[in-house]
């Protein structure tokens, strides 16, 4: 007999939705089996649904525009959150996307979750005729305009790459400041700069693995701490997410899928190490190279969490008090090659019969934010 779940504590469940194109669809098919799987969380007591933003990539997803899609979401649900994971500053006009980050915020009366970075392929900077090289100055520039226009009635800002003066946003934040921010991390500095600026952060498995996490929360945390901020910082972790109800099942339905995935990434990964602007060449060609020949032993081991309902609560619980999570961004259709109705009942399992196990305090969690 199995023994009883552990109870972690309150956790903020999430699904991370790419809008996948699976092999053979249309787009038109895409959308509507992605607006299903919206509306099916939204029946089932889902927290958040997050959006990626994803571009030139037609054969994995359709999602180029999350906050479009977003807006679409927060008109068809009354209660669910609506998280952005995340809008890469960097391609963005501040102006406008403050505007549309503010007109969301307004339709979805305040349910709007602000996710931002970089993003780690330099191929979309390509695209859009930006230097991958000026990331990081584009989005420190971007975030702070977003802030001044969501806070300050008339606002100037003189930086690198953008000038304004005398400017006065419309709409204001619905959300007092503003939405909730939000940021990606990766590597050690930004866990360092998050902490310090006080910022939860989103956390992937995706390059790396869980316990790779481990000392640069320390490094995150200790930042927080030594910034004078309240409370501990909180971490929201990425992570490939499949719920059956059989083990076996579990194991296997979402195999194909898993493997295809760490393929295609760590192709992806290697290809972009010789692209102008990255950073790490030499580990970045390595991991990629690792991505491509992982078994999926070592996947279930260190980089996802499937199961039964039983089993996956308890592995969220361990993570949770390994990693100190406030939350999970589910992806529940790792690899786009997951069958509709599979995902579907992944997700109804996950809220059903996992999600209960952390509700008893998630008012206390977020009494504490």
């Amino acid at each position: 007999m199995d023994s009883e779940p552990t109870r972690g504590g309150g956790l903020e469940f999430g699904m991370f939705h790419e809008f996948q194109r699976r092999p053979g669809q249309t787009e038109i098919e895409a959308f509507r089996e992605s607006f299903e799987q919206v509306d099916a969380a939204e029946a089932a007591g889902l927290d958040v649904m997050w959006l990626a933003e994803l571009h030139n990539s037609p054969e994995r997803s359709v999602l180029a525009a999350p906050l479009n899609i977003a807006s679409a979401i927060a008109m068809r649900t009354k209660r669910m959150k609506i998280g952005i994971a995340v809008q890469v500053l960097p391609l963005c006009h501040p102006l406008r996307v403050a505007e549309e980050a503010t007109t969301v915020d307004h339709i979805s009366q305040g349910r709007l979750i602000f996710g931002v970075g970089r993003s780690g392929f330099p191929r979309t900077y390509q695209a859009y005729g930006i230097s991958y090289a000026e990331s990081r100055e584009r989005f420190a520039e971007v975030l702070e305009i977003l802030k001044r226009a969501w806070t300050q009635e008339t606002f100037s800002f003189h930086g690198q790459f953008y000038r304004f003066d005398d400017i006065n946003l419309v709409p204001k934040p619905f959300q007092a400041p503003y939405p909730e921010l939000r940021i990606a991390v990766n590597s050690p500095d930004t866990f360092q700069q998050s902490g310090e600026a006080g910022l939860p952060i989103f956390v992937a498995t995706r390059l790396g693995d869980l316990n790779e996490l481990v000392p640069n929360l320390r490094v995150y945390r200790e930042a927080w701490a030594a910034a004078g901020h309240p409370g501990a910082g909180r971490v929201y972790l990425r992570v490939p997410v499949y719920v059956a109800e059989t083990e076996q099942r579990a194991r296997e339905e979402p195999r194909e899928s898993i493997m295809y995935f760490y393929r295609y990434l760590g192709a992806r990964i290697e290809a972009s190490a010789v692209q102008e602007g990255a950073r790490s060449l030499e580990m970045r060609a390595e991991r990629g190279q690792r991505l491509q020949s992982i078994d999926y032993d070592e996947a279930l081991r260190s980089k996802i969490v499937v199961g039964t309902p039983r089993m996956v609560t308890d592995r969220l619980g361990e993570l949770k008090e390994t990693l100190g999570l406030s939350g999970i961004l589910a992806e529940l259709n790792c690899g786009m090659r997951i069958p509709h109705e599979q995902v579907l009942t992944s997700l109804r399992l996950m809220c059903g019969e996992v999600m209960p196990h952390y509700r008893d305090t998630m008012a206390n969690l977020s009494a504490s934010d």
